[in-house]
C-alpha cells in the first residue's frame, strides 16, 4: 500500500483543493451569478461531452491499465504503446464526433423550459468531446507510469482556477454570457492541452508503436478487453450523466441546474475514492499479474474501511450544515435538498465496496464489470423514466440510489463466489453507529444567528465527536497512523 497511500494523500490534498475551488465556483458564484437555466446548460455541455469522449475512447483506456505491464519497458519507450492508444482514439472520436452530429435531432427533440439555449451551443461540445479524450489517454498513461497525481492537478486544481478565473470578470460584465461560454469552454479543454504539453516536456510523448511485442493471441486479447472496456468504460459514465440528460430532457434547462449543484454536495464525499481507484488501478493489475491475491485482498479490505469513515464523516458534516448548506446557495435551489442526502447515501455504498471494480477489471473475470455496469445502466435508465416524471429530480437521485444497491449487491456476491473477497468486518458496523450517534447528537447543537459561525462550530464538533472513537476503536489502521503522524509533527514542531 506504500505507493498508494503516499499518493492518494497527495492525490486527495490536490482533489480537495480542486473541491474548495470549485465549491466557489458551483456553490457560490453559479448560484449567485447565473440563472438555473444557464447553470443548467454549463451542466449538459460537460455531460455530453464526457459521454460521448468515453465511447471514443473504444476501451484504450481499460486496455490501458490490464495490458500495459507487458509494455512495460522504460529503455525501449514502452514499445511505443501511448502511439497506439492515441490511434485506436482517433478512430474512436472519427465515430463519436459522427455518432454526436447524427443524433442531433434526438438531442434537441422537445427542447423544453429554456433548454432552447442548448441548441445555440450545440456544437460546443466536439472541442469538448475531442480534448476529454486526450486528457483520459494520456492520464491513464500518466498512472500506469505511477504518476497518478500530475493528471489530478491539472483536472481538479487548473481548470477549475481557469474556470473561476472565467466566471469573476462576467459579474462586473465584463464578458457577455456568450464570450462567458467560450471561454468555460476554453477552460475545460486546458487539462487535456496539459498534459499534452507535459508529455512533451518530460520527453515522455513516444508515439512510435513497436508491433513486434504483439502477436496473434496478444491481439486477440487486446480487441476482446478493449470490447469490454468499451462496454464498461461507456456504461459507466452513462451512469454518471444520465440522470442530468434525462432531467434535462424531461423537465428542462432549469431543473438541471438545480440538480447539478445539489448533486455536486452528494458527490463531495466520493473525491478520496476516485484518487486511490486512480492509483490502486495500477498496483491490483500488477498484483494480478503476479497472482498476489494477499495483495489484492489488503488493499480491498483498507480501502473499504478507510475510504467509509471518510465518505461517512463528510456526509454527516454537509448534512449536518444542511439549512447552512442553503444560506450559501440561495433558496432558489432548496428543490433539491433531498437530493443531496439521496445521492451521499447512494455514494456510500459505493464506498463500502472500496476499490472492487478495479479488483474485477483487472482480474481474468474482467468482462463480468462491463456485464455489471451495464445492468447498471438499464436499471439507472429505466428508473429515472419510471421515477422523474413522478418525483422531479428527487425521482432522479432516487433513481441513482436503487440503481447502486442493486449494482454494489452484485459486485459483493461476484468477489466473494469467485475469489472469497469481501471487505467487511465488525468494525465497518460499529463505523456506522459512530456516524448515527454522532449525527443525533449534532442536532442538539443551538442553531447561531450567524451561519457562518454556525458551520464552524457545529463541523468542528461533528469532527472531534467522530474522529475521537474511531481512532480509540481501531477502525482504520490506515487512519490512526495518519493520525499519529500529524500530531507528531505537530509536538514536535512545537
Amino acid at each position: 500500500m506504500g505507493i498508494i497511500q503516499r499518493q492518494s494523500i497527495s492525490g486527495t490534498i490536490y482533489s480537495y483543493v480542486g473541491v474548495i475551488l470549485g465549491f466557489i465556483t458551483t456553490a457560490l458564484l453559479f448560484t449567485h451569478f447565473f440563472t438555473t437555466e444557464e447553470v443548467g446548460l454549463f451542466r449538459i455541455l460537460v455531460s455530453y461531452s464526457i459521454l460521448f469522449a468515453q465511447f471514443a475512447g473504444l476501451g484504450i483506456n481499460t486496455i490501458t491499465v490490464k495490458l500495459f505491464p507487458y509494455f512495460r519497458n522504460e529503455g525501449k519507450n514502452h514499445h511505443g504503446y501511448l502511439g497506439l492508444a492515441l490511434i485506436v482514439s482517433l478512430v474512436g472520436l472519427v465515430l463519436a464526433i459522427l455518432a454526436y452530429l447524427l443524433f442531433k435531432p434526438l438531442i434537441l427533440d422537445n427542447a423544453k423550459d429554456g433548454s432552447q439555449l442548448f441548441t445555440s451551443y450545440f456544437y460546443y461540445v466536439i472541442p469538448l468531446i475531442v480534448f476529454t479524450l486526450l486528457f483520459n489517454v494520456f492520464d491513464t498513461y500518466y498512472r500506469v507510469l505511477y504518476n497518478a497525481v500530475k493528471g489530478i492537478i491539472y483536472k481538479e486544481v487548473i481548470q477549475r482556477t481557469l474556470v473561476l478565473a472565467v466566471i469573476i470578470p462576467f459579474y462586473f460584465e465584463v464578458f457577455d454570457f456568450h464570450q462567458t461560454v467560450i471561454l468555460y469552454t476554453l477552460a475545460l479543454i486546458s487539462p487535456g492541452v496539459l498534459l499534452f504539453a507535459s508529455l512533451v516536456y518530460n520527453r515522455k510523448l513516444h508515439i512510435k508503436p513497436d508491433l513486434s511485442i504483439i502477436d496473434k493471441n496478444f491481439a486477440k486479447d487486446m480487441v476482446k478487453i478493449g470490447f469490454f472496456g468499451i462496454v464498461a468504460s461507456f456504461s459507466g459514465v452513462l451512469v454518471m450523466t444520465i440522470d442530468s440528460i434525462m432531467v434535462e430532457r424531461i423537465m428542462g434547462l432549469s431543473a438541471t441546474g438545480i440538480y447539478s449543484i445539489t448533486f455536486f454536495f452528494g458527490t463531495l464525499i466520493l473525491v478520496p475514492m476516485r484518487t486511490m481507484g486512480k492509483i490502486s488501478s495500477v498496483v491490483i493489475s500488477d498484483a494480478w499479474k503476479n497472482n498476489d491475491i494477499a495483495v489484492i485482498n489488503n488493499i480491498y479490505k483498507k480501502s473499504s474501511i478507510s475510504l467509509s469513515i471518510v465518505g461517512l464523516l463528510l456526509l454527516i458534516g454537509i448534512w449536518g450544515n444542511i439549512d447552512n448548506v442553503f444560506h450559501i446557495i440561495t433558496n432558489d435551489y432548496l428543490p433539491g435538498k433531498y437530493v443531496i442526502l439521496i445521492i451521499g447515501l447512494a455514494n456510500l455504498t459505493d464506498i463500502a465496496m472500496g476499490v472492487s471494480p478495479h479488483i474485477i477489471v483487472n482480474s481474468k473475470y474482467y468482462r463480468y464489470l462491463s456485464y455489471f455496469l451495464l445492468i447498471f445502466a438499464v436499471l439507472i435508465v429505466v428508473s429515472n423514466i419510471l421515477l422523474i416524471p413522478i418525483y422531479g429530480i428527487i425521482g432522479a437521485a432516487i433513481a441513482t440510489l436503487i440503481s447502486k444497491l442493486i449494482y454494489n449487491c452484485i459486485k459483493f456476491i461476484f468477489l466473494y463466489r469467485k475469489f472469497r473477497l469481501q471487505p467487511f468486518t465488525w468494525k465497518i458496523v460499529l463505523l456506522y453507529l459512530i456516524g448515527i450517534t454522532v449525527y443525533s447528537i449534532s442536532l442538539l447543537i443551538p442553531v447561531m444567528s450567524n451561519y457562518l459561525v454556525d458551520i464552524i462550530v457545529r463541523s468542528s464538533i461533528i469532527g472531534v465527536l467522530f474522529i475521537i472513537p474511531v481512532y480509540y476503536f481501531k477502525i482504520s489502521e490506515d487512519i490512526n497512523n495518519k493520525i499519529e503522524v500529524i500530531f507528531e509533527r505537530l509536538f514536535r514542531h512545537n
